[in-house]
């Protein structure tokens, strides 16, 4: 990793575009002999991948099955292990929340609660106009936990944020989340004698909010996570003197970008809106963050097929991106899901680099095992951001 200071000396502004196009939980394993992305059929980014530079990214370490907040730090250049964010104050900022010094955020799901056990962590996946009516019966009669305001913010489809303002207040609190199905649920624990009375309020909101949706079968509770106060980091225009943008439809993601400075596109619901938002206002910013969330969501989801289908569906808008003429394209994943796992894993990520600059390797499709016979190598995801700057020439020569 390039120290700061470093950065800051050599990277310098010029007219060229970046585009960093990141399709969520991209990386697989596989299943019946083939990953998602060797069973999709994507011709166009076959074909990128042939005049590319291919490797494998890392995006915390080896070994380590990272959350999307670090993974997509590390994307943007800054180190995941020193810049440690709280999920909740992304998902905050994502969904227009405004956050003080009072203030613990944390990330929310209505979740499914039978017989003791919650038996489904996403409810169904509910449509997000239901979690709005759900988010405003909570809000209604639960505004307050003793001296402490509850404010509650809708998502997209099960998820939500809660924000605990209060004097006094410290994040250094466990999930209340038992993480997969079939568990009970779990309370929140202090990781830190402060943090006693946050996790005491967290378990008293969990409490009063299962008996509010009790008969709002299937989100009939909640889990919580991600507890964070809001933390100090330099924007991308400090660091890398860049003016970048960030078109994505999910909250987390919209405020991870805010909160390392990126302006935040407006896109509608689809791949296709978003890349149309791309060639909108693709002459105002040098550097354009462009997020994919279903490819993640079904991978969750155990759904193999249709992760195949958002590459697929990707693949077919990559000529709109193509027809821009960045300077430089990096097509990858912020971690790995793979669908036969329904979850995160710690499997390195695919990655493609191209510029009129690059060494192509002549791969011959974008996948995992081309992308690890690549001239990339495996390598740590956080030196991704100096090889865009390196091929856009907005790096300056270091020493004599």
């Amino acid at each position: 990793m390039i120290p700061d200071g470093i950065l800051r000396e050599l990277t310098e502004q010029n007219a060229a575009k970046i585009v960093l196009l990141v399709a969520d939980g991209l990386g697989g394993v596989p299943h019946e002999g083939r990953t998602e992305l060797e069973a999709a059929d994507i011709p166009c980014l076959n074909k990128l991948a042939s005049e590319s530079e291919c490797g494998l990214t890392d995006p915390v370490a080896r070994g380590i099955t990272p959350g999307s907040g670090p993974s997509h730090l590390a994307l943007f250049g800054y180190d995941p292990l020193q810049y440690e964010i709280g999920r909740g104050v992304l998902e905050a900022l994502g969904v227009g929340l405004s956050m003080t010094a009072r203030d613990v955020a944390a990330r929310a799901n209505f979740a499914t609660l039978d017989k003791g056990f919650i038996v489904d962590r996403r409810a169904g996946r509910p449509a997000t106009e239901k979690s709005r009516e759900l988010c405003a019966l909570l809000s209604k009669a639960i505004p307050r936990i003793g001296d402490v305001e509850v404010i509650i913010e809708p998502g997209k489809e099960h998820r939500f944020t809660v924000l605990f303002r209060g004097d006094g207040l410290d994040g250094r609190v466990e999930d209340a989340d038992p993480q997969k199905d079939a568990h009970p649920p779990v309370l929140a624990k202090p990781l830190a004698p402060e943090a006693e009375r946050t996790a005491d309020i967290v378990n008293d909101f969990i409490r009063l909010a299962t008996e509010v949706l009790e008969g709002c079968h299937p989100a009939n509770t909640v889990l919580v996570r991600g507890f964070a106060k809001y933390p100090a980091i330099p924007s991308m225009t400090e660091r890398f003197k860049l003016h970048p943008a960030c078109i994505a439809t999910y909250p987390m993601y919209r405020g991870l970008a805010k909160l390392v400075g990126m302006k935040v596109l407006e896109p509608r619901e689809t791949i296709e809106d978003e890349f149309n938002t791309l060639s909108r206002e693709f002459e105002k910013h040098d550097f354009f963050y462009l997020h994919i969330k279903k490819t993640d969501s079904y991978g969750e989801d155990g759904n193999f097929d249709k992760k195949v289908e958002i590459i697929e569906e990707l693949d077919r808008h990559v000529p709109t991106l193509l027809a821009l003429e960045p300077d430089v394209i990096v097509v990858t994943g912020d971690h790995s899901t793979p669908a036969v796992l329904k979850g995160h894993s710690w499997h390195p990520c695919p990655f493609l680099l191209w510029s009129k600059y690059c060494r192509s390797d002549g791969a011959e499709r974008f996948t995992e095992r081309e992308c690890a016979r690549g001239s990339l190598g495996r390598f740590p995801a956080v030196e991704a951001m100096a090889l865009m700057l390196a091929n856009a020439q907005k790096m300056k020569k270091f020493g004599a």
